[in-house]
């Protein structure tokens, strides 16, 4: 589909299926995807949708838990849909599913508020228990991105890592703790009981203080410092 309005299914209000929305460019991908998940008995699509926009226009339209985001898509990329969603729409998890592995493709969707992050590589059975997990409130990754994050994380540098500042406070440092973990934004702020907002304020602090980068750069630093 491109363009125009979502195609949303009915649904079943009794049920406590988790409604899933299905977003990717291709319909050769979408389509086969969407009716493979619709045969779990636990997992109700709920729309599918060819752009990111088209994926924000069935979130606001229909009650939904999960959506499963392709990165790179025409009018609005998944990454930009994702923090969107986040912002908008914070109960919703968003789990990437893409053909893209990089560094900056990873540290974007995590940073924008993913919970997971898939590679197109993943069966369809460990795709619906990726929505399963994201549903339940935990982050998923791929294990080829697992292994990328740590790789990057310990890619070593010309110079020694610089020791954390002393200023940085308890909070600041559990926050750089579950960074070091691979966790996205929503996430921490579960685990730690706070806003995201908040969340993003800490991560704001932690950067200026410790002369942090990005998020691949913080992950090394945790590493360095023995919190990850």
């Amino acid at each position: 589909m491109s363009g125009g309005d979502p195609r949303i299914s009915g649904t079943d209000t009794g049920s406590v299926s988790i409604r899933v929305i299905v977003a990717d460019d291709q319909a050769a991908i979408r389509e086969p995807l969407a009716a493979v998940l619709a045969l779990a008995p636990d997992i109700d699509v709920v729309a599918t949708a060819a752009d990111g926009a088209e994926a924000l226009a069935a979130a606001a339209s229909v009650p939904v838990d999960v959506v499963l985001m392709d990165l790179r898509m025409p009018v609005m990329d998944g990454t930009e849909a994702t923090r969107r969603l986040s912002e908008d729409h914070p109960r919703v998890a968003v789990v990437i599913l893409t053909t893209f592995a990089d560094d900056d493709s990873i540290m974007a969707a995590l940073s924008a508020g993913a919970r997971g992050y898939l590679t197109k590589n993943a069966g369809r059975e460990d795709i619906a228990r990726a929505v399963r997990a994201a549903a339940a409130g935990q982050s998923v990754l791929d294990r080829a991105v697992q292994a990328r994050l740590l790789a990057a994380a310990r890619t070593p540098r010309p110079a020694p890592e610089r020791p954390l500042p002393a200023d940085l406070t308890p909070r600041e440092r559990e926050v750089l703790t579950l960074i070091g973990q691979g966790l996205p934004n929503r996430a921490i702020a579960e685990t730690l009981f706070i806003s995201e907002a908040t969340v993003k304020t800490h991560i704001n602090n932690l950067f200026a203080k410790a002369d942090i980068r990005n998020r691949v750069d913080a992950i090394r630093r945790a590493v360095a410092a023995g919190l990850a």
